[in-house]
């Protein structure tokens, strides 16, 4: 029952989590920028193109299918997963890019030094009626992490922004990035105004002489309960130095964004490209496989890293079954990919993990 709940707030139709919304008065702090948004029309955050939701009986008729249907939506088996190795995220100096991937969004970059963290979850549940990682333990725990340059944060549903994660990192970070409006719950946890930064679209921030953040647009919505519903701006990123250029999607449809920011900022290094979740009822806010490679393209990505996937029960199709689909289409399109286990890392020129691990899970279910 849990995880249909779960569902059905990710789509903006549960009544649950109500309590964990904003306050009005965190939100009046920031209601300037907000209401002086491009992105903000009566009372909302808006996509460019507006997503005709399904109907109320249609998503009730989903859940059902998610309750009491299996479909291999999580493994059978354990899966392989590394205890991180930290050392090459701790390096300082320039000309180096690693990532570390913990499972679902959740990426340590070392970029040219800077220390990056990407949606941090480090809870085994994102929340207290949601699933469960189901891809074994944490391979980084916050305690093990240090001298944090940036916390960089795509949206704020409950998969990739978790409270507690956020208040363990507090102290050991110099400054948070979100859309705006976010800003407003990491006040409430108790983030220092002065560690937060919060952009609009298109908006670009310097860290400091050599590494600039940008919020770029996706397609996608936000809230965590029943009364704010895209009351919050949903963010795509860019990540440059002058060595370096990455790309992190958050959650998003396949939309032309991402040819737009591609010729304004691109080429990418990696783009880090979500490739989970999807179905047909919400294709405009989860792209399928195919498109996370045509956004690749679309960006001018060297090496892909998908994200988003492999590690929550999100939707109704096998775990594995992203990463069928979009290897493939890499393999059609000569695309480059980075397929790691949980705990390993991605050494820019040096390793790409591409083994298709998750065929072992698969061979197993045959047998």
């Amino acid at each position: 029952m849990k995880k249909g709940v779960f569902l059905l707030v990710t789509l903006g139709i549960s009544v649950l989590f109500a309590g964990n919304s904003c306050s009005s008065v965190s939100y009046e702090s920031n209601r300037q920028k907000i209401e002086n948004s491009p992105q903000f029309n009566n009372g909302k955050f808006r996509n460019p193109e507006k997503w005709l939701q399904p109907p109320f009986l249609e998503m009730l008729s989903t859940s059902w299918d998610f309750l009491m249907t299996d479909n291999n939506r999580e493994p059978k088996h354990e899966l392989p997963r590394l205890v991180s190795d930290l050392s090459g995220y701790n390096q300082h100096g320039e000309n180096r890019l690693n990532v570390t991937w913990l499972g679902h969004s959740s990426l340590l970059i070392n970029i040219d030094g800077y220390k990056i963290i990407t949606d941090p979850v480090f809870e085994k549940s994102v929340s207290v009626v949601g699933p469960s990682r189901f891809n074994g333990e944490i391979p980084v725990t916050p305690d093990e992490l240090t001298d944090i340059d940036a916390v960089v944060i795509s949206h704020d549903h409950y998969d990739h922004l978790n409270k507690d994660s956020i208040k363990q990192l507090e102290p050991k970070t110099k400054r948070f990035f979100v859309p705006i409006g976010v800003g407003n719950r990491l006040l409430k946890w108790g983030v220092p105004a002065e560690k937060i930064v919060q952009l609009d679209w298109w908006e670009e921030t310097k860290f400091d002489e050599t590494l600039t953040l940008v919020s770029t647009p996706a397609q996608h919505f936000s809230g965590r309960g029943l009364f704010d519903r895209d009351k919050t701006l949903w963010s795509s990123w860019v990540i440059k130095t002058p060595q370096h250029r990455l790309f992190f999607s958050g959650d998003s449809g396949y939309f032309d964004g991402f040819k737009k920011i591609g010729e304004q900022y691109g080429p990418f290094d990696i783009t880090f490209l979500e490739c989970g979740a999807y179905n047909e009822k919400w294709h405009y806010v989860h792209m399928y496989p195919e498109e996370t490679v045509q956004a690749h393209l679309d960006l001018k990505g060297n090496i892909l890293h998908p994200i988003h996937w492999g590690t929550f029960n999100l939707s109704l199709h096998p775990w594995y079954d992203p990463m069928i689909r979009l290897t493939e289409a890499a393999r059609q399109a000569k695309v480059k990919t980075a397929t790691p286990i949980v705990g390993d890392t991605t050494v820019y020129r040096e390793y790409i993990p591409a083994r298709k691990w998750w065929d072992t899970e698969i061979a197993l279910l045959k047998n």
